[in-house]
C-alpha cells in the first residue's frame, strides 16, 4: 500500500486503532496487584477502568532465546509500576505499528518486547466475582503493530470483562523455520519456527495463572483478533499447545492461509522453491551484509559447507536490526510478505487448517464467533493508483466507479467465504459448541472535499475495532472519519457490540447482548443464517441468510449482469486470483463456464 498521502495516513491510524506516543500514568496505590512474577501496581484509566501496562509475560527473546519457544519471566522484587506500555516488537515503522515519529520504513522496536496490558472495571479486585477474560490479539500482517494501539478500558468498564492485550514477535522473529535450528538440544517447539504462535500460548498460559489477580477468571477466557490477529485465533484453535487455556474464541476478518515449511525454508530456485522472503533466502541476505562472501551464489555455497551449529551461531549473533533488514519491506514501508503460520505438524497441524477445523478432536470445541466486514478490501485498493487518481496529489477521485464496486463486491465475498462462512459450516458440522457467524456494514463515514468516503471506503477492514473497543478517540485524524455527524448511529451500534461480544465471553452465546434487549444472534446452521451489524440508518441490526462459498462466488461473478462481456468476468476472475483467498492463478484459466484462458493473467491490461 502506498501510505504517503495524507488522506491514507489518517486511515492508517483508524486501523491502527488509536496509536498514539508513549505515556506514562500516575500510580494509584490502590491498585497494587500480585502476579506469579511479582507486584505490580496500576492506574486509573480515562474510562474510569483501572489499567495495568507493560507486565512481563516471558523471557526476553534475545540471545541464545531468539528463534525459541518463549520461557516464563523472571521474578523480580518490590512493585513494578506497570503504568506505561512495553516495547513494540522489531518492525519496520509505519502508521499501523504507533511509530510516526520514525521515518517509514525504518527499523523500529526491541526484540525485548513480550509485555502485555491489562484492563478491568475499577471494582475488579482479587477474591471477588471473576469475571470473563478476553485476550485480544493485534493485527498487522503479523509484521507491524503492538498492544498499545488498543485501549481496553471502555469496554471492560462497561461490560464488567477482564481485557488483556498483547505483544507477540513480529516477521521474522516471530515466523522463522530453518534447519539449523533444530539441531541437538532444541525442542519440537524450538524447532517450530511458529514463536509468534507460541508467544500467543504463552500469554494465555500467563492470563489462566494470573486472571484471579485482576478479578478475572481462569476458567472462562475468550480469545480474539482481527485480521493477522484473527488468522492467529484460528491457529490457536489448532494449536495442541493451546488446548485448554481458553474457552471461546473470535475471529475478525481473519482467514487460514498457513504456509507449508518448504516455501518457509527452501530457496527460490529449489526443485520446489520456497518463498523470496524464505529463511534460506535471508540466511544468505545476512551472510553477504555481513562481508562473509560477495554475492547470494557464494552465500550458498558457505551455507552447505557450514555445520548447523555454526549456521545457528551466526544467525543469532546478527543484530536484530540487521535480521530485519534481510527481509525488506513491501510498498508501504511496514509490512513484510514472508511465510509466518507453518503447518509444522507440531504447533500446527501439517495437513489442510480447514480440513482440520473439520475432524472431531482435531481442535478445541469452543463456541466461535467469525466474521468480516461487507467492503473489507476498500481499505486496501484505497491506495491504489490504478484505481484512484488524487486531485492536487490529495483529493481522491475513482477512476471507474462501477469497476472498483464490483472488484470490491467480490473481494469481500471471497473474504467472507473463505475466513468467516466455510470456517463456520466446517466447525459447526464437527462440533457441539455453537458458531455464530457476522458481517459488519458500517458505512457512514463523511464526504471531504468532494470525496465519497462511504463509496470509497465504506465497510473496509479493520473499521470494526473502535467499535468492539467503545474508543473512537482516536486524536485530530480520526476525527476525520468518526464525526459529531455519524457519533448517535455509531454510538448505538457501538454499544450493541460491545454487548455481543462480552454476552458471547460470559455465556459462549452472544444471544441479545448484555442487556437481553437487542435482536437475538442465531447460531449458524444450515441455514447460513448470520446478523449483520449496522446502524438504524443502514438496515440495523438484523439477520440475513445470504451465506457464501468459494464456488458461490465464483458463480455469481459468472451471472452478474454488470459483467456484460466475457473479458469484464476475466478481469474480476483476476483480480480474485491476484488475491488469493479460496481462488488463485492455478484456478484462473479455467475459470467461470467459458474460461479465461484466452486473457492471459501476465498480460494484463489486455488489448482492446
Amino acid at each position: 500500500m502506498r501510505t504517503g498521502l495524507p488522506l491514507v495516513v489518517w486511515l492508517g491510524l483508524l486501523v491502527a486503532c488509536g496509536a498514539r506516543a508513549p505515556e506514562r500514568h500516575a500510580p494509584d496505590p490502590a491498585l497494587r496487584r500480585t502476579t506469579t512474577s511479582g507486584d505490580v501496581v496500576g492506574f486509573v484509566g480515562p474510562y474510569g477502568n483501572a489499567a495495568w501496562l507493560g507486565i512481563p509475560y516471558a523471557a526476553p527473546p534475545v540471545g541464545s532465546m531468539r528463534w525459541r519457544a518463549p520461557a516464563p519471566p523472571a521474578r523480580w522484587d518490590g512493585v513494578r509500576e506497570a503504568v506505561a506500555f512495553g516495547s513494540p516488537c522489531v518492525q519496520y515503522a509505519s502508521s499501523f505499528g504507533g511509530m510516526e515519529d520514525l521515518p517509514r520504513g525504518a527499523p523500529a522496536g526491541s526484540e525485548d518486547c513480550l509485555f502485555l496490558n491489562v484492563y478491568t472495571p475499577r471494582t475488579a479486585t482479587p477474591g471477588s466475582a471473576r469475571l470473563p477474560v478476553m485476550m485480544w490479539i493485534h493485527g498487522g500482517g503479523n509484521t507491524v503493530g503492538h498492544a498499545g494501539f488498543f485501549d481496553g478500558g471502555n469496554v471492560a468498564a462497561r461490560e464488567n470483562v477482564v481485557v488483556v492485550t498483547i505483544n507477540y514477535r513480529l516477521g521474522p522473529f516471530g515466523w522463522f523455520r530453518h534447519a539449523a535450528l533444530r539441531n541437538a538440544g532444541a525442542s519440537d517447539l524450538d524447532g517450530s519456527g511458529n514463536f509468534g504462535t507460541l508467544d500467543q500460548v504463552r500469554a494465555v498460559e500467563w492470563v489462566r495463572d494470573n486472571a484471579t489477580a485482576f478479578g478475572g477468571d481462569p476458567e472462562n477466557v475468550t480469545i480474539f483478533g482481527e485480521s493477522a490477529g484473527g488468522q492467529n485465533v484460528f491457529a490457536l484453535l489448532l494449536a495442541p499447545p493451546a488446548r485448554g487455556l481458553f474457552h471461546r474464541a473470535i475471529v475478525e476478518s481473519g482467514g487460514l492461509d498457513f504456509r507449508t515449511t518448504e516455501t518457509a525454508e527452501g530457496f527460490t530456485d529449489d526443485p520446489q522453491p520456497g518463498h523470496p522472503n524464505s529463511s534460506g533466502e535471508a540466511a544468505a541476505r545476512m551472510l553477504v551484509t555481513s562481508g562473509a562472501v560477495a554475492d547470494r551464489a557464494a552465500a550458498r555455497v558457505k551455507l552447505a559447507a557450514m555445520s548447523p551449529e555454526e549456521t545457528a551461531v551466526f544467525l543469532r549473533s546478527r543484530a536484530a536490526f540487521d535480521v530485519l533488514r534481510a527481509f525488506p519491506p513491501g510498498a508501504s514501508g511496514g509490512f513484510i510478505e514472508l511465510p509466518r503460520v507453518f503447518r509444522d505438524g507440531v504447533v500446527l497441524p501439517a495437513g489442510d487448517p480447514l480440513e482440520a477445523l473439520g475432524r472431531s478432536g482435531a481442535h478445541a470445541e469452543v463456541p466461535v464467533m467469525v466474521g468480516t466486514n461487507r467492503d473489507e478490501n476498500k481499505l486496501f485498493m484505497f491506495s491504489d493508483p490504478a484505481l484512484l487518481r488524487r486531485w492536487f496529489g490529495i483529493i481522491p477521485r475513482l477512476r471507474d466507479p462501477v469497476s472498483y464496486q464490483v472488484d470490491a463486491e467480490y473481494l469481500a465475498r471471497m473474504w467472507k467465504a473463505t475466513g468467516a462462512d466455510q470456517p463456520a459450516a466446517t466447525l459447526s458440522a464437527s462440533q457441539r459448541a455453537p458458531v455464530f457467524v457476522y458481517r459488519f456494514d458500517w458505512d457512514e463515514e463523511p464526504t471531504i472535499l468532494g470525496a465519497d468516503l462511504p463509496l470509497m471506503l465504506g465497510a473496509a477492514h479493520g473499521f470494526e475495532i473502535p467499535f468492539v473497543f467503545g474508543h473512537f478517540d482516536l486524536g485530530r485524524q480520526g476525527s476525520r472519519i468518526f464525526t459529531a455527524g455519524n457519533a448517535p448511529g455509531r454510538e448505538t451500534l457501538s454499544a450493541q457490540m460491545m454487548g455481543y461480544w462480552a454476552q458471547f465471553a460470559r455465556t459462549g452465546d452472544p444471544g441479545q447482548g448484555t442487556d437481553g434487549t437487542q435482536p437475538l444472534w442465531p447460531r449458524w446452521d444450515g441455514t447460513s443464517r448470520y446478523l449483520v451489524l449496522d446502524t438504524p440508518a443502514g438496515g440495523g441490526v438484523r439477520t440475513s441468510t445470504d451465506g457464501v462459498t468459494s464456488a458461490s462466488v465464483v458463480a455469481a461473478v459468472d451471472a452478474d449482469a454488470r459483467l456484460r462481456t466475457q473479458r469484464d468476468k476475466c478481469r474480476v476472475f483476476r483480480t480474485l486470483a491476484s488475491w488469493g483467498r479460496g481462488f488463485d492463478r492455478a484456478d484462473y484459466p479455467t475459470a467461470g463456464a467459458h474460461g479465461c484462458a484466452q486473457y492471459p493473467f501476465d498480460s494484463f491490461p489486455w488489448p482492446d
